[in-house]
């Protein structure tokens, strides 16, 4: 299947995913951030939804806090390694992510190819997992395939903003239903949680860390080497490895970081 770049048609209609409400079960909600789940046909792919309100965090900050990689090493604990593989446009390109799950399951990663863009006062970014030729599946980790995930920002306000979050992806193993259950209470509150407080800090990170540079809003910054569109393909997720962890205990898990609420 050839790979696509999202138009406006694409992000408009993301954007009424994390809006509507239609389907989505509520898992979580405390302190300003709210989880939903949604069932999927398929036992392997898994559906979340997560929404923040960031007060005193301004629409254009969050943006800013989720493209800028040399920022992300600084907060995201979670996060194993990252970087850019290539662009394919002024508003897309391929990128590496990979990250620690939680003993004893096994380290996850993805190739993503990403898009990005402002919608009136909102702001977009959306991926999904591509195939590139050069970054074949690696020994230590499981290839996990991202079938849809993105953010939405919104202004609130008074210098505020509300961050969504959606996820439709195929983490390629049978995960115990005390994994997800873990993942809707814990994991992705606490995610979102990294995230605001991040963004509260990244002005003053900014101003001292190349505050000019920012090629997500400025594409002639951009110095990423070129990628052709006839070099990817859609990432299929019965092409890979799929693990079963489903028989794993929770007595076995460890987390490296406290628990949070």
């Amino acid at each position: 299947m050839s790979v696509q770049i999202p138009d406006d048609s694409d992000f408009s209609s993301f954007k009424d995913q994390c809006l509507s409400l239609d389907g989505w079960t509520s898992r979580y909600s405390k302190g300003g951030v709210t989880v939903w789940c949604r069932e999927e046909e398929s036992r392997t792919v898994h559906r979340l939804k997560m929404r923040i309100v960031c007060k005193d965090v301004t629409a254009e900050t969050l943006y800013d806090v989720l493209h800028d990689t040399s920022y992300r090493r600084k907060w995201d604990s979670n996060m194993i390694e990252t970087y850019d593989i290539g662009r394919l446009t002024a508003n897309a390109d391929v990128g590496y992510y990979s990250w620690k799950c939680p003993s004893p399951l096994k380290n996850r990663d993805f190739v993503t190819m990403r898009s990005w863009l402002p919608l009136g006062s909102d702001y977009l970014i959306i991926n999904y997992s591509v195939k590139h030729p050069q970054h074949p599946p690696k020994k230590d980790f499981v290839r996990a395939v991202s079938l849809q995930t993105g953010y939405l920002i919104q202004p609130n306000g008074a210098g505020s903003s509300t961050l969504y979050y959606l996820t439709q992806m195929d983490p390629r193993g049978s995960l115990p239903m005390w994994v997800v259950n873990r993942v809707s209470q814990f994991v992705a509150p606490k995610a979102m949680r990294k995230i605001y407080k991040a963004s509260l800090k990244y002005p003053n990170w900014k101003r001292k860390h190349d505050p000019g540079y920012k090629p997500w809003t400025f594409p002639e910054q951009n110095q990423l080497p070129c990628v052709s569109l006839q070099e990817l393909s859609v990432q299929r997720a019965d092409s890979l490895e799929n693990i079963d962890e489903s028989g794993l205990s929770e007595d076995r898990m460890h987390n490296s970081e406290d628990e949070e609420t």
